[in-house]
């Protein structure tokens, strides 16, 4: 990595997002004429990665495709976001993680979510990659992996002393309908960026709302994160840590698409922590809902994704 611009590390799953347009979408044993078909790279670790390049910091993404012809099309496209992918790993006999969204005439939606080489991801493959965690400055890593590669992630952090940001989304072992328990490492995250629902999951607490998210932030400090980010969609986000809880008000948009939010915000986040060593974590906190809140602008992800200079803009003319 060149030593003079910001180091980051992102750790997270890649998808190949297909997206057929239908008249209606198909019931079962039903055959229906497609209208347009798009396709594109997203996931939290194309998504996250390269918008911390685009907040100029230096960037290499941890991940994992398939053997198949969207592999070359995602490093092409991570190289356009100049995000590094030598450590986008190759599961040969797999496919690249896909996810399938038939949309109708109307705009409803129906999904099919493949994880593919996301659940070959392994700890031999964070092991090859424990220089570049030990040289950067923040490892931003999203949870909807392997449990057991994100936990050697944060232990290689820990020893090399670098920060680790945590989305803590349910590991691919664990189902929807299962309690969600995560292990101990989770919790000696520096900043821990769970969404309401995930938080209160995690926290096993039976209501989720604004009123209630200091509360489950301090539930998650007492456990052992340092911080606590807790978004809040369109309320913004709830900062937790020693020093107390405060509310981040989200930012007056034109919403457009909500499709990268979650991503937009941690990838602007983990560029902040990178670049501020003495960090603000409530001015960390609002630089990032203000990177969520123009990606919401825009249609699609990677290329809605906003730029350091029209974040700085929108933060500066609500000041």
């Amino acid at each position: 990595m060149d030593t003079s611009v910001p180091k980051v590390v992102v750790i997270g799953g890649t998808y190949i997002d297909i997206a057929v347009r239908c008249t209606e979408i198909p019931s079962a044993g039903e055959s229906v004429v497609g209208t347009a078909l798009s396709y594109s790279v997203s996931g939290p670790g194309p998504n996250q990665a390269a918008q911390a390049a685009l907040c100029r910091c230096d960037v290499h993404l941890v991940s994992k495709v398939g053997g198949d012809p969207f592999n070359p099309f995602v490093k092409e496209n991570l190289a356009e976001f100049d995000v590094n992918s030598d450590f986008v790993f190759l599961a040969e006999p797999r496919n690249t993680g896909t996810t399938i969204t038939l949309v109708n005439s109307i705009g409803d939606n129906a999904s099919c979510m493949i994880c593919g080489a996301n659940n070959a991801l392994n700890i031999a493959d964070i092991e090859s990659a424990e220089n570049i965690i030990s040289e950067a400055d923040i490892c931003l890593i999203h949870g909807r992996l392997p449990q057991a590669s994100i936990i050697k992630a944060i232990r290689l952090a820990e020893i090399h002393g670098t920060k680790v940001i945590l989305n803590p989304a349910r590991p691919l072992e664990q189902s929807g309908s299962e309690p969600c328990e995560l292990p101990a490492e989770y919790f000696g995250a520096d900043i821990l960026i769970p969404n309401l629902y995930e938080a209160a999951d995690i926290t096993e607490r039976s209501s989720a709302n604004i009123n209630t998210a200091k509360l489950i932030g301090s539930d998650l400090i007492a456990r052992g994160v340092g911080c606590a980010i807790i978004t809040i969609g369109r309320r913004g986000c709830m900062v937790v840590d020693r020093n107390g809880a405060d509310h981040i008000p989200a930012f007056d948009i034109e919403l457009v698409d909500q499709t990268c939010t979650g991503d937009s915000f941690a990838g602007a986040l983990a560029a902040y922590c990178a670049v501020k060593k003495n960090i603000d974590i409530r001015e960390a906190a609002r630089f990032a809902c203000a990177a969520g809140a123009l990606v919401c602008t825009k249609f699609g992800s990677l290329e809605a994704l906003p730029t350091k200079a029209e974040i700085i803009e929108l933060l500066q003319k609500n000041d």
